[in-house]
């Protein structure tokens, strides 16, 4: 075998390609053998030849060529025109006055700038891109689950339809059947009294004939007449058929009845995403691990609260809890015991509307009647905020340590969203681009609030029974207006509201006795329907364990939904 041809041939001169390479020209960036040295550098006085062992190659700096003088090596940099320079540019009037520097320092700060980079690429935008690859992937499953889902429904309806329909033609069938055989019975017996009828006039035409034929007047005497009877004709029995009318099909209307599809949409968030960091800060949180919503919701621990009707939850640690019922005291439960650790009594005597805990640890409770926001620090309460024109419902602290408050106004005609720093107002939140109302008016206690991850404003308005979401800067992002089929197939009834690491915001339904589930978007993903007692308040620890306050039972439900 021909060793210049073979896998492990040595390497070969590049000028006499036989010879063993035994020296490197740097400058060149070629092989050479001893023997073609000499020619390989009389063959190009112009240029500084720098020859090293050939296990040394590659350790010469390669300057650049200059474009305006030959065989001249930029070895400066001028940072006004950012072009590598040489002495001869230098010098001449192109640059003069411009701040140059040695292209080695700008070298070097180059490779310190791509050092930086290809770490950033590696230990952060890499990961991240991941991490977004893994969402899509487990969005399109959950996609895939969902469309399947909602075709099963869309065909599970279908069947239930046919089986009433059936159930209406045997009915319908059922009934001609007996009015059939009433109408039938009734020209039977009608029939049989005509012939019987008859059979009678018959007898008598027969008696009469033998009375005039014979020569027996006593006989003839004898024979009485009836013809009298017979002038007066049988009632004729006139029949009514009953007619099956037929409801007109029309597309539209049957649609209705049967049931539609709401509106799809593809929209993209360029906030949707956020940098995953290589580690936590105190100030950021980085970017969420994705979790798999589980498909069925496991139960985890219930708590009995003693109220006569529950209505609020909220986390205060992941083994602590706060409650408010229909009564003026509020009460911190224990998650793991299920034990009572603190009752803390409303300073006018009146039901908290909510409650929400801060970032520090203290409660905040809403009265509407009192018209005021309050804190709790150290079982002592403080009157953080006092309204006079409006009544305060909803409750709950931002990612800032800002407060939301949804507020109802006194004459029952309007509701905002109003941002609070201490008892200063910093935004209101009314109407969207058109003017239009984003929350309705109404009832009281019928409107819970809280900040998603990506700073959206999530309200749960039951009275328009729809969940509104708009932006930081309050501008209307979407409305969800619940999903169908509905576990009890009543009307959406939003009531408490939460999110979560995933950003999914979630809302009690007390009608239908589940939870939703849906997207930032306002994509529906899920119900949690495991056997809930008229939900009304929920929240999340930093676990994503849910907390479920159910009015029915008066238990605060923990459940575990995500993997």
């Amino acid at each position: 075998m021909d060793p210049r041809t073979s896998a492990q041939d040595v390497m070969r001169c590049d000028k006499c390609e036989s010879a063993v390479v035994q020296v490197y020209c740097d400058t060149c960036l070629v092989n050479l053998c001893k023997a073609c040295l000499g020619e390989h550098v009389f063959a190009d006085l112009s240029k500084p030849h720098k020859i090293v062992d050939f296990k040394d190659r590659k350790s010469t700096l390669l300057y650049c060529g200059c474009n305006s003088h030959n065989k001249q090596q930029c070895i400066m940099y001028c940072n006004q025109c950012d072009i590598p320079v040489c002495t001869k540019c230098i010098a001449s009037d192109q640059h003069l006055g411009h701040k140059v520097s040695e292209i080695l320092e700008v070298v070097d700060e180059k490779k310190n700038k791509l050092m930086e980079e290809s770490t950033e690429l590696n230990e952060t935008i890499y990961p991240t891109y991941q991490d977004i690859a893994s969402d899509v992937k487990n969005r399109i499953n959950r996609l895939e689950k969902e469309y399947r889902d909602l075709s099963t429904a869309i065909t599970k309806h279908g069947e239930d339809w046919h089986r009433e329909i059936d159930k209406l033609v045997k009915k319908l069938k059922a009934e001609v059947d007996e009015m059939k055989t009433t109408q039938m019975e009734t020209l039977l017996k009608h029939q049989d009294e005509i012939n019987k009828k008859i059979s009678d006039i018959k007898d008598e035409i027969d008696s009469t004939e033998m009375a005039t034929d014979t020569n027996d007047l006593s006989k003839l005497l004898s024979v009485t007449s009836n013809v009298h009877v017979y002038r007066s004709l049988p009632r004729k029995i006139i029949l009514s058929l009953p007619k099956f009318i037929q409801g007109e099909i029309h597309g539209e209307e049957l649609s209705k009845l049967f049931g539609a599809l709401s509106s799809s949409s593809l929209t993209s968030d360029e906030h949707g995403y956020s940098m995953k960091t290589p580690q936590k800060s105190p100030e950021a949180e980085s970017f969420p691990s994705v979790k798999q919503l589980l498909d069925d919701p496991e139960t985890v621990t219930t708590i009995d609260t003693g109220y006569r009707e529950l209505r609020n939850v909220a986390c205060l640690s992941d083994e602590e809890i706060w409650t408010r019922g229909k009564d003026n005291t509020m009460k911190l439960f224990c998650i793991n015991q299920g034990s009572l650790l603190k009752s803390i009594r409303t300073t006018s005597g009146n039901w908290p509307s909510n409650i929400a805990v801060t970032k520090s640890g203290d409660l905040v409770y809403t009265d509407y009647d009192d018209k005021t926001v309050n804190i709790v620090k150290n079982e002592k309460i403080e009157e953080v905020i006092r309204l006079e024109n409006w009544k305060p419902e909803g409750v709950c602290r931002t990612s800032s340590s800002e407060l939301l408050v949804i507020l109802h106004s006194n004459d029952n005609k309007q509701s905002k969203v109003v941002r609070y720093s201490g008892s200063e107002e910093k935004q209101t939140i009314q109407f969207d681009d058109e003017g239009k109302a984003l929350y309705s008016s109404g009832s009281l206690y019928y409107r819970s609030i809280t900040e998603n991850k990506n700073l959206d404003i999530c309200v749960s308005d039951g009275v328009a029974r729809a969940v509104v979401v708009v932006n930081q800067a309050g501008k209307l992002r979407f409305t969800y207006p619940g999903h169908t089929p509905a576990p009890k197939n009543k009307m959406f009834n939003p009531r408490g509201i939460t999110t979560d690491s995933q950003s999914h915001i979630l809302t009690a339904d007390d009608k239908n006795l589940c939870v939703h589930i849906i997207d930032q978007d306002g994509h529906f993903l899920h119900y949690i329907d495991c056997g809930l007692s008229r939900p009304l308040g929920l929240c999340t620890d930093t676990n994503d364990n849910l907390f479920v306050a159910q009015w029915t039972n008066k238990q605060v439900k923990k459940i575990k939904y995500l993997q």
